[in-house]
């Protein structure tokens, strides 16, 4: 039972990066944009949101504080470095998977030089646990305390808020109604009024909102508050697009979604825990393969049934408003 506890504990602040970004690529592709650059825009946001952990860390703030201020500059990062995709992609209509491919190439690059350069590393450390061991009175509760108030974080707290805050969004307001009009039918919201560029615009700056938050919770939950130039967010930001089709691009799906890819990988990164998989002497680097391997033959038989729906892309028309 325990083993048990414990694959659930670490499964939650690893699902939620997934989670975030990949909502963040739903709200770009019903928009009409296709984000490939949501890897970049996962390592931009947890660099600064890590730089300013870095900087505030020997202050007296309080550590969850810290955390939430951090997510906040990490949101305004993703906010910022996804207005180069809208740029190029919305208003200067080049190839959204060329300019998603380009921004994922810099950031590394550009974390790497800078890091060299300031930290002499390859990235940032931080000596910042936000690791909560328990939620004070929640934490006693049968069951659940253990699974849900227990050696976790805040992080998990705050992606499940954020879900409902997007599926809110998505689905019970203008706002939402008007960004899947122009994702699907751009000519027609156009025509009653209905600016698509300005749609497109938000529907990508939600991505990068949520994207910054999703890397920073990474590093938080996963890299333990540190970045890395050469290792990025291993991949996280195209896993997050695997569960985004996975999902159906719905939220609720994509959280099932997001925490089927978490449980793999904790389950790779526990073999010694569970005796009947330790007991086939395996080398781990092939558990450690399951979630990418899973990815590819989810891909493959869901491919043809889980297609967004109808989305245009970016219509080369001037006419657009």
């Amino acid at each position: 039972m325990d083993t048990f506890y414990y694959l659930i504990q670490n499964t939650l602040p690893v699902a939620i990066p997934l989670l975030l970004v990949a909502l963040g690529g739903m709200f770009s592709e019903r928009s009409g944009v296709i984000n490939i650059a949501l890897e970049g825009i996962m390592l931009f946001g947890a660099f600064f949101g890590c730089l300013f952990v870095y900087f505030v860390q020997s202050t007296s703030m309080d550590t969850q504080g810290i955390l939430l201020l951090g997510m906040l500059v990490a949101a305004t990062a993703g906010f910022l470095y996804s207005l180069l995709l809208s740029l190029a992609a919305v208003t200067m209509k080049a190839d959204q998977t060329i300019t998603g491919t380009a921004l994922n190439m810099l950031v590394p690059a550009a974390i790497l030089l800078f890091s060299k350069m300031s930290f002499n590393s390859d990235g940032i450390t931080t000596n910042k646990n936000f690791y909560v061991k328990e939620v004070p009175a929640l934490s006693e509760i049968p069951v659940l305390g253990k699974l849900f108030f227990q050696n976790t974080y805040i992080t998990v707290y705050i992606g499940i808020v954020l879900l409902v805050i997007s599926a809110i969004v998505f689905y019970k307001t203008k706002f939402g109604l008007r960004l899947r009009a122009c994702g699907e039918h751009p000519h027609a919201a156009d025509s009653v009024g209905i600016n698509v560029y300005f749609m497109r615009y938000a529907g990508v700056s939600l991505s990068g909102i949520l994207g910054g938050i999703g890397g920073f919770f990474y590093a938080v939950g996963v890299m333990n508050g540190n970045t890395n130039g050469h290792t990025g967010v291993a991949g996280f930001g195209f896993l997050a697009l695997a569960v985004m089709i996975f999902g159906q691009w719905k939220p609720f799906k994509i959280l099932l979604a997001a925490l089927f890819f978490a449980f793999l990988r904790t389950v790779a990164y526990s073999i010694a825990l569970i005796p009947f998989l330790d007991a086939l002497n395996i080398n781990q680097t092939y558990y450690k393969m399951l979630p990418y391997v899973a990815t590819m033959v989810v891909l493959a038989f869901t491919s043809k049934k889980s297609r967004a729906p109808k989305a245009e892309g970016i219509p080369y028309d001037k006419g657009l408003r």
